[in-house]
């Protein structure tokens, strides 16, 4: 007799726990048909009928209860040898967006990395780092969603409109918009400039870049007024590099977020990579 297949077992203990191919496929990622198909495979080579079919789904059969009970077992020890070498693991990956790498993750890396030189650290920088099946996924903007994972709202992002200091040495003490449309108007692809200053029907110039952190390399440079989240610029102002002109309060459900996996088994290297993230907020 042919051996069948780990899929094949995979799919007929899905359908078996689940008593549906619509939740077995949802479960294993496939489609509804492939499940099926697998099930007919697995039928086929061990010339016994497992299921019977109703309307409310699938119910076992005797040769179905027959062999679920051990294949359900051995499946949970499988996914216990995964999950132990996983709790093992020191390899954690983080996806986070190309700006806020640069002018946030990056300069704090090297704490993390004395503390604790077991951990190894991979950066997957993504304009869409919410798309990513990193571990850690640090998200910059509108609240994201949370099917099958797990979303944590770590601090709000208010847009600062910052300068380098040999352009403006000193901000106003009333920055309207006509102060602003005095100078070379830096903005991202989002045109946060844009936004605020149409409001008020404002004549503006503007310079559009890609990304938020090349806008404050010019701003730095003293080329005109970046206008960006706060969190990216916090490192510069501290350090002298950028003046702060104005704040704009957060938009609501807008901010920096962390997502994780729903179902990541805990371990002690993913605790720490957690808390530094949290602390260097």
């Amino acid at each position: 007799m042919t051996t069948p297949s780990l899929n094949t077992l995979r799919a007929f203990d899905a359908a078996a726990r689940h008593g549906t191919l619509s939740a077995a496929a949802r479960e294993l990622q496939v489609t509804t048909g492939a499940v099926s198909q697998q099930i007919n495979q697995l039928e086929a080579v061990l010339e016994a009928k497992l299921f019977e079919r109703h309307r409310r789904g699938l119910r076992l059969t005797e040769a179905g209860l027959q062999l679920h009970r051990p294949i359900e077992q051995a499946m949970g020890l499988i996914q216990q040898g995964i999950d132990s070498l996983n709790s093992r693991s020191t390899r954690i990956s983080i996806a986070i967006s190309p700006s806020l790498a640069a002018k946030w993750l990056f300069p704090s890396l090297s704490e993390i990395a004395e503390r604790n030189p077991e951990i190894d650290l991979q950066i997957i920088t993504a304009q869409a780092p919410d798309q990513s099946d990193a571990e850690f996924i640090l998200h910059l903007g509108a609240a994201p969603s949370t099917a099958g994972r797990k979303v944590d709202l770590l601090c709000e992002t208010p847009l600062v409109a910052v300068t380098g200091p040999t352009l403006i040495a000193r901000a106003p003490v009333i920055a309207r918009e006509s102060f602003f449309a005095q100078y070379l108007l830096i903005e991202d692809a989002s045109r946060p400039w844009a936004k605020w200053l149409s409001e008020s029907g404002t004549t503006f110039q503007s310079h559009q870049v890609a990304q938020s952190a090349l806008a404050l390399d010019a701003a730095e440079a003293g080329t005109g007024i970046a206008l960006v989240p706060a969190i990216m610029a916090k490192d510069a102002l501290a350090a002298g590099g950028l003046v702060k002109l104005k704040e704009f309060p957060p938009e609501p459900g807008r901010g920096l977020y962390l997502i994780r996996p729903a179902n990541t088994p805990a371990s002690k290297a993913r605790r720490i990579v957690e808390d530094w993230i949290r602390s260097a907020v």
